[in-house]
C-alpha cells in the first residue's frame, strides 16, 4: 500500500518541503561514498543513539551538547534506499498541504519539533538502546498527524498491488493514517513485552507513534486549525 499525492493543491510553493528532501538527498548520497567504517562513524557521531543521550543528560560526557544535536542530525540520515525514498514520499503527499497551512518557518519549527520530541519519546522507552535511531520518520509522523486533524475527509490515492497487478483506490485521510498509527502503536505497545522482540525489526516504533501524538498537539498550537486557507474540495 502506498500513497500517491492527494489532488488538492497547495496555494503556495512549498519550499521547506523542496529543501527537506533535497537535503535529505544530498546527505544520503554522501553516506553513499563512505566506507563501512566511515559510514559507522558518521552514524555514532551524528545519529541518536539512547544510551549515549541517557549519558549527557547524567553529565557522564563531556560534551553533552553535542549528543542533544543529534535529536535533529539524525532526522537527516537514512538506511538504506526504500528508507529514504519511503520517509520522502510520504512527506511530500502530506507535507504541502501542512506548509501552506502554517506558512514556511512555522511548518520548519513544527516539522523539527515534531522529530525532536518523537526522538524523545524513542529514547524514553528505550534510554540504554545502543542502536542508533535514524530517519526523518518521526517528523513525518507528527505531519502525518496534522494532516488527519486539518484534512480527516481528504482523499489519499493509494496505489494497492494485486499479484502482479495493481489498481489504485481513494481513502479517506482519517482511515489510511488512522490505520498507520493504530499499527504503530500497537508495535509500540508489543515492543514493551519481554516475549516480544522487535529490535531486529530496525523500526523504531515509539518514534512514529510519539511523534504522530505530537503532530497532533503542536499543529493547533502554532496555528493550524485557525488557518482561514482551505483546499478546494474535489
Amino acid at each position: 500500500m502506498v500513497p500517491l499525492r492527494d489532488d488538492n493543491p497547495t496555494t503556495t510553493t512549498p519550499v521547506v518541503i523542496y529543501g527537506l528532501i533535497g537535503l535529505n538527498i544530498a546527505v544520503f548520497v554522501f553516506q553513499l561514498n563512505l566506507s563501512r567504517q566511515e559510514l559507522d562513524s558518521f552514524f555514532d557521531a551524528w545519529a541518536l543513539v539512547p544510551a549515549q543521550l541517557t549519558e549527557s543528560f547524567g553529565g557522564a560526557l563531556a560534551a553533552p551538547a553535542s549528543e542533544w544535536i543529534t535529536l535533529v542530525s539524525s532526522q537527516f540520515l537514512h538506511g538504506g534506499f526504500f528508507h529514504v525514498g519511503g520517509n520522502l514520499l510520504y512527506l511530500w503527499v502530506f507535507g504541502n498541504n501542512i506548509e501552506d497551512q502554517l506558512g514556511h518557518v512555522k511548518f520548519l519549527i513544527f516539522y523539527l519539533g515534531c522529530g525532536v520530541l518523537a526522538g524523545l519519546t524513542q529514547w524514553g522507552f528505550d534510554p540504554y538502546s545502543t542502536v542508533p535511531t535514524i530517519g526523518a520518520s518521526g517528523a513525518i509522523a507528527g505531519v502525518m498527524g496534522a494532516y488527519i486533524l486539518r484534512f480527516p475527509r481528504a482523499s489519499i490515492v493509494t496505489l494497492i498491488p494485486l499479484i502482479i497487478f495493481f489498481t489504485t483506490v481513494r481513502i479517506p485521510a482519517i482511515f489510511f493514517l488512522g490505520f498507520w498509527f493504530v499499527q504503530q502503536a500497537l508495535f509500540s505497545l508489543a515492543s514493551l513485552s519481554p516475549d516480544v522482540n522487535l529490535g531486529s525489526s530496525g523500526v523504531a516504533y515509539w518514534a512514529h507513534s510519539g511523534g504522530f501524538v505530537f503532530g497532533l498537539i503542536l499543529g493547533p498550537l502554532l496555528g493550524l486549525m485557525a488557518s482561514k486557507r482551505r483546499l478546494p474540495r474535489r
